[in-house]
């Protein structure tokens, strides 16, 4: 009976929340997707467009920090359907709008709702999956993303042909508000609230030690809080750089064409699906076998090879992928050429989208264990705020990974800009390495269990 009541709860619950969030990105990309349309119609500059799409990223930043610390003192439930039923709805405003501000105003608020989505997601999976279950549906979750994304353009391009993007984004922000209603009748915050065993209860019995609830200041206080924040504003601030700027780098330095620029993108986005399910799959085996002690986490390992897997596939591809062609073959030319040969495609090419599937795959990876490692590293009554605290230093790490990482290729060249952040994150990985065995229970521990 309780087996059958925790299968029906999860898979309802679950099934809500990828629906949910997967219209959360949706209807935050919905400008980006009908953006052609829009200047169609209106008359935007690169300026208008980049106040536009800055303001609802800062205020999406501020808003899951908040959404995070307010995660442990509310219901995870209603904070969930409130942020949805908010970006529907200021999707549908955003239709009757026309002018600059009034899409700043509203695509900032639209930020404010966004951020509202995932701390929700990941106190609810906390409180409904063990901990040798947690990072494989975390991993799943966030697909919710990809899924989106991908599919979003698609979507929003058949659409545009019986629609126009007012009506595209009317319908959009009409169905986003009415499943937020849907979310708030099925997702439920924890077992209990069915009349179910707390499913950390449950864990405590497997495990090797355990922090019960404490203050503020002794889980502010605890050195992996900020370990986990710094490597994650590193991590971040890196997959941000390749990505966002990856392509310039290809073109400009490497001297590719912008095909291959957007299938590098392409490979990168495709390994990364693939290495954010891994990461949690394997992650979680490794749970199974030792358990979550207080000192040393079982998925540190895998972080650590993963981050490993950015650093080399970032000096792969800064020093075997060159504008010239070397008069003898490089080893990586002669293993791939009988793969060339046989479907047609040039040795560099596969090498390339190697390289972006290898980063993709090493990047999306570590992204996903620093949020999984947060959460259950941190006391029950702190599980979002720790999550709050490096998802800020994560936001952090992107905005390096704009304005001083441009910077620097401006004032030298894209080439020095990846070897300074190929240098970071090998220094970085070197650090983790270092401290793997640190204690990694967060806030008050138990003399006799410490």
């Amino acid at each position: 009976m309780g087996a059958t009541g925790y299968g029906y709860y999860r898979l309802v619950i679950f099934i809500c929340m990828f629906i949910g969030y997967s219209l959360y990105f949706f209807n935050r990309k919905t400008f980006s997707f009908v953006m052609p349309s829009v200047m169609e119609e209106i008359e935007l500059d690169k300026d208008d467009l980049g106040l536009i799409t800055s303001s609802q990223t800062m205020a999406y930043a501020i808003s899951k920090f908040i959404s995070g610390v307010l995660s442990d003192k509310i219901s995870a439930r209603w904070l969930f359907s409130i942020g949805l039923f908010l970006v529907g709805g200021i999707n549908v405003v955003f239709s009757w709008s026309s002018t600059v501000s009034m899409f700043s105003l509203l695509w900032f608020i639209n930020g404010l709702g966004q951020g509202c989505g995932w701390p929700p997601c990941g106190k609810v999976l906390r409180k409904w999956y063990e901990p040798s279950q947690f990072g494989t549906w975390w991993s799943v979750l966030s697909c919710s993303m990809n899924l989106a994304g991908s599919l979003g353009p698609i979507l929003v391009s058949v659409l545009l042909h019986y629609y126009d993007w007012r009506t595209i984004l009317t319908m959009s922000g009409i169905f986003c508000a009415a499943f937020s209603f849907v979310c708030l009748v099925f997702v439920k915050n924890e077992p209990k609230d069915v009349g179910l065993p707390s499913m950390e209860a449950v864990a405590k019995k497997g495990a090797k030690g355990g922090n019960s609830e404490s203050t503020l200041s002794e889980f502010l206080l605890s050195p992996f809080l900020w370990v986990l924040s710094l490597g994650y504003l590193v991590v971040f601030g890196v997959k941000t750089a390749a990505t966002d700027w990856g392509q310039l780098f290809l073109m400009q330095e490497k001297g590719q064409t912008a095909l291959m620029g957007s299938t590098y993108m392409s490979a990168l986005e495709v390994g990364g699906f693939v290495g954010s399910l891994t990461s949690g799959f394997i992650s979680d085996r490794a749970v199974a076998r030792k358990g979550l002690g207080t000192h040393g986490n079982p998925r540190h390992g895998l972080l650590i090879v993963m981050m490993a897997g950015m650093y080399v596939s970032m000096y792969l591809f800064r020093v075997t992928i060159t504008p010239e062609i070397p008069k003898e073959p490089p080893l990586w030319v002669q293993v791939i050429h009988p793969v060339s040969v046989l479907i047609g495609v040039s040795e560099k090419e596969i090498w390339i989208l190697f390289l972006g599937a290898m980063f993709g795959f090493s990047s999306y990876g570590p992204v996903a264990l620093f949020g999984v490692i947060a959460s259950e590293s941190a006391p029950s009554n702190f599980c979002g705020t720790s999550h709050a605290v490096v998802a800020l230093m994560a936001n952090v790490g992107a905005f390096m990974a704009g304005l001083p990482f441009s910077t620097i290729a401006k004032q030298h060249s894209w080439d020095v800009a990846f070897w300074v952040a190929e240098v970071i994150m090998g220094v970085t990985t070197i650090g983790f390495f270092l401290v793997r065995n640190m204690r990694t229970k967060m806030g008050r521990i138990t003399e006799k269990v410490d």
